[in-house]
């Protein structure tokens, strides 16, 4: 039988295992049924990745447990992201704030490693330093995504508004 076939085969002997480690892990039953099931999916995709004669409980929990990290850092650093935006400016004057808007909307379009270091900049008035201490990366790096993400920035609000004055013609 073939390393995967066994897998496969095997798999059911650990679900109960993995749905207890997984709400250990959530505290939450869907989100633990969730994650089991995230876990069940990589290993099949990764079944090549698996040694036959391997303790595959050890390698399921590896799984398990490095997906609840991914998600939950993931979830943080959305989290952040969303905090950093900065809370909707009330303007009087409706160009403006339609301008407003587009800005944000460019914004959101942005990569988050693009996003981020605008949005602490302009945004936030971090130096930028404070700025690349924060995002926990290389002043060099910073300087880099930065532009990137200016540039990016700058090539969207330009097609907004070439958009714009091809409705109005």
């Amino acid at each position: 039988m073939g390393g995967r076939e066994e897998l496969e085969r095997r798999l059911s002997d650990y679900v109960k295992s993995l749905r207890r480690y997984a709400l250990v892990l959530t505290r939450d039953g869907d989100a633990a049924e969730d994650l089991v099931q995230e876990t069940l999916t990589k290993a099949i995709a990764a079944s090549d990745s698996w040694q036959p004669g391997s303790d595959m409980r050890v390698w399921l929990f590896r799984i398990l447990h490095n997906t609840h990290v991914s998600d939950m850092r993931r979830v943080r650093v959305r989290e952040n992201a969303k905090l950093m935006l900065p809370e909707p400016v009330e303007e009087t004057d409706p160009t403006k704030r339609l301008e407003l808007q587009q800005v944000l909307d460019a914004l959101e379009e942005l990569p988050e490693p693009q996003r981020l270091p605008i949005v602490l900049v302009a945004l936030k008035e971090m130096s930028y330093a404070d700025a690349a201490q924060t995002l926990n990366v290389p002043l060099g790096t910073f300087y880099s995504r930065l532009a990137r993400g200016r540039e990016a920035l700058r090539k969207i609000m330009a097609g907004v508004k070439s958009t714009k004055l091809k409705l109005v013609v």
